[in-house]
C-alpha cells in the first residue's frame, strides 16, 4: 500500500527516472523521509512535511529552497563543486511541492551518493569539520536578505517567551510537581538576567539578523567515507535568527558526555575537547562573517542553548507533559536535571573555555 503511494507521489515530480523501491529514512522525528531507489542515478530523497507541527509548509519549503538556490549560484560563481548542496525536484507543475491526499504536503530532493552522517560525536575530528560546516552555511548566507524567510516556528529560541510559558506552567502545576522540581525552578528564576543578555543584544540591533539553520545537530551534517564534511543538511527550520542560535545548539548536543535522559549526573560533562575542535572549524570558516561583538558572545550561545532545553523540559514537567514523549513519570524532570548539570560542567570550566 505504501509503496505504491509513495510511486504515485514519486511521479509528480519533473524527473524521467522509474520508481524502483523506498526505504524510510529515520533521521529525523517529526517528518517521514523516504530513500527512493530508481532504475538510473540519481536516487532521490522524499520527504513529507509534518503539518500539524509546521503550520505554513509552502512557506518552510520555499525558505529551503531558496536558500539551497543561493548556496549553488555563491559556489558556481566561485568555480566550486556545487553537487553537495541539496537540489530540490520542482513537480510537473513547477511547483517546489507536491500536495496530495489528506493535505499532506511532498518536497523531492536528489540523494548526495558515498555520504554518512553521525549520530553523535566521538572524536574531535568530527567535531571540527561539523563546526567547518555549519560555520560555512552561515558565512555563505550572510549576503542573503533573511527578512524574506517566513519564520516557520515562531518565537522558537525567544527567551522571553519560554520565560512566558515557564511562569504560566507554574500557576497549574501540582503541589507534587512543585515539590519535585523546587531545586530548578528556584536556579531558573536566578539565571534570568543572564539569559536575557542574546535576547537584549538582538531586539537592540547590536547583532545582525541573518539566516540560521536553528538544528545544527552533527546528524543535521554530511560527511563523507573519510570523515569530511560535505554539507548542511534538513533545513526545515531555516529562518531569521542569530548566529549563537546554531553555534550553541551545536555545542549542546556535541558537547553531552551522555545521553539527553540520562538520569546519572554524575555521567553528564560538558566535552571541552570537542568544544574547542568545533569552535576552531567554526571560525575557520565562518571568518568576516561574523562580527567583534557576536564572537564575544558565542560561550553565551553555548550557555543559552543549553538553558533553553532546560526550562522547556522543565516547563513540560510542570505542564503535565504534555509536549514531549516521554516514558516513565519524571522523564521529563530528567532530562531539564540534565541540562542543567550540562550547564553547570561548562561553567566550571568557563575560563578555559
Amino acid at each position: 500500500m505504501l509503496t505504491k503511494k509513495l510511486k504515485k507521489v514519486f511521479e509528480q515530480f519533473d524527473q524521467s527516472s522509474n520508481f524502483q523501491s523506498y526505504k524510510e529514512l529515520a533521521s529525523g522525528h517529526i517528518n517521514d523521509t523516504y530513500f527512493i531507489e530508481t532504475d538510473e542515478s540519481p536516487f532521490y530523497v522524499l520527504q513529507r512535511i509534518n503539518h500539524g507541527v509546521f503550520h505554513d509548509v509552502p512557506g518552510l519549503i520555499e525558505n529551503k529552497v531558496a536558500v539551497s538556490d543561493h548556496l549553488r549560484k555563491k559556489l558556481i560563481s566561485q568555480g566550486k563543486n556545487a553537487n553537495n548542496v541539496l537540489s530540490f525536484i520542482k513537480t510537473k507543475t513547477g511547483a517546489s511541492y507536491y500536495k496530495g491526499d489528506e493535505g499532506n504536503y511532498w518536497n523531492l530532493m536528489v540523494f548526495i551518493e558515498n555520504s554518512v552522517t553521525h549520530e553523535i560525536v566521538t572524536a574531535e575530528e568530527i567535531a571540527f569539520e561539523g563546526g567547518k560546516l555549519f560555520g560555512e552555511f552561515l558565512e555563505m548566507t550572510n549576503d542573503f536578505d533573511a527578512s524574506t524567510l517566513c519564520e516557520v516556528i515562531p518565537k522558537f529560541h525567544d527567551m522571553s517567551f519560554r520565560y512566558s510559558q515557564f511562569y504560566d506552567s507554574l500557576k497549574q502545576a501540582s503541589d507534587e510537581r512543585l515539590l519535585k522540581a523546587s531545586v530548578y525552578i528556584d536556579l531558573v528564576n536566578q539565571m534570568k538576567e543572564e539569559m536575557h543578555i542574546l535576547q537584549n543584544l538582538k531586539e537592540s540591533g547590536a547583532i545582525k539578523i541573518r539566516v540560521t539553520h536553528n538544528d545544527t545537530k552533527i546528524s543535521n551534517a554530511l560527511f563523507d567515507k573519510n570523515n569530511k564534511g560535505l554539507c548542511v543538511i534538513d533545513t526545515d527550520t531555516v529562518m531569521p535568527g542569530i548566529v549563537h542560535y546554531d553555534f550553541g545548539d551545536a555545542i549542546r548536543t556535541i558537547c553531552n558526555t551522555a545521553a539527553e535522559d540520562e538520569k546519572n549526573l554524575d555521567l553528564v560533562k560538558f566535552n571541552s575537547a570537542f568544544y574547542k575542535a568545533y569552535k576552531k572549524g567554526f571560525l575557520e570558516k565562518i571568518g568576516t562573517a561574523i562580527s567583534e561583538i557576536e564572537s564575544k558572545y558565542l560561550i553565551t550561545g553555548a550557555k543559552s542553548m543549553i538553558f533553553i532545553m532546560a526550562i522547556r523540559f522543565l516547563t513540560d514537567f510542570l505542564n503535565g507533559d504534555i509536549y514531549y514523549k516521554t516514558s516513565y513519570g519524571e522523564h521529563n524532570l530528567d532530562r531539564s536535571k540534565n541540562q542543567f548539570k550540562l550547564l553547570e560542567s561548562l561553567n566550571n570550566q568557563i575560563s578555559e573555555l
